[in-house]
């Protein structure tokens, strides 16, 4: 019987646990929303939470409390930004929306994301839709160029050489 046992394990054992959960707070503070199971969102948010909270009382010293859980960027970014945004609200900081099941092992799926987004996090993946299309937009078309050898004339693409 397990009564009175905290935590999940999800098939894993310790060390993979852990490296699973960083992984996983980390991609919610950097992206602002993940979508992963119900299971692992509810794991993460507590632990989340807490970090949070952290920052917003040590402020810039949080550092050291807050790197076994985050990388490097993530933890500097829940210092820098999420603290602030959050400065005045006492707790519950993200939120969990069920999706549905996934069609391959018909696990429960749900997204995690912070309560307070700002535009500021949107307005980055706009901008690198926007420069993927001028990039494809922007390719040079391939001139044909003549090439004459030993009297023979020959159709053929331009190199990077030849120009």
């Amino acid at each position: 019987m397990r009564k009175q046992v905290f935590g999940r394990k999800f098939k894993r054992d310790a060390n993979e646990r852990k490296a699973l959960l960083k992984g996983l707070m980390t991609d919610l503070v950097l992206k602002e929303s993940i979508q992963t199971t119900e299971e692992k969102a509810k794991a993460i948010k507590g632990q989340v939470e807490k970090l949070v909270t952290k920052a917003k009382r040590k402020g810039e010293n949080a550092e050291s409390l807050l790197q076994p859980y985050l990388s490097v960027v993530a933890y500097k970014k829940v210092i820098n930004d999420l603290s602030k945004r959050f400065a005045d609200r006492p707790g519950g900081y993200t939120r969990i929306v069920k999706v549905g099941q996934r069609f391959g092992d018909n696990a429960k799926m749900a997204i995690i994301e912070w309560v307070d987004k700002t535009s500021a996090a949107v307005a980055p993946v706009a901008e690198k839709k926007v420069k993927v299309a001028k990039a494809v937009v922007a390719k040079k078309p391939v001139k044909k160029v003549e090439v004459k050898k030993e009297g023979k004339t020959k159709k053929g693409r331009a190199s990077a050489s030849s120009k």
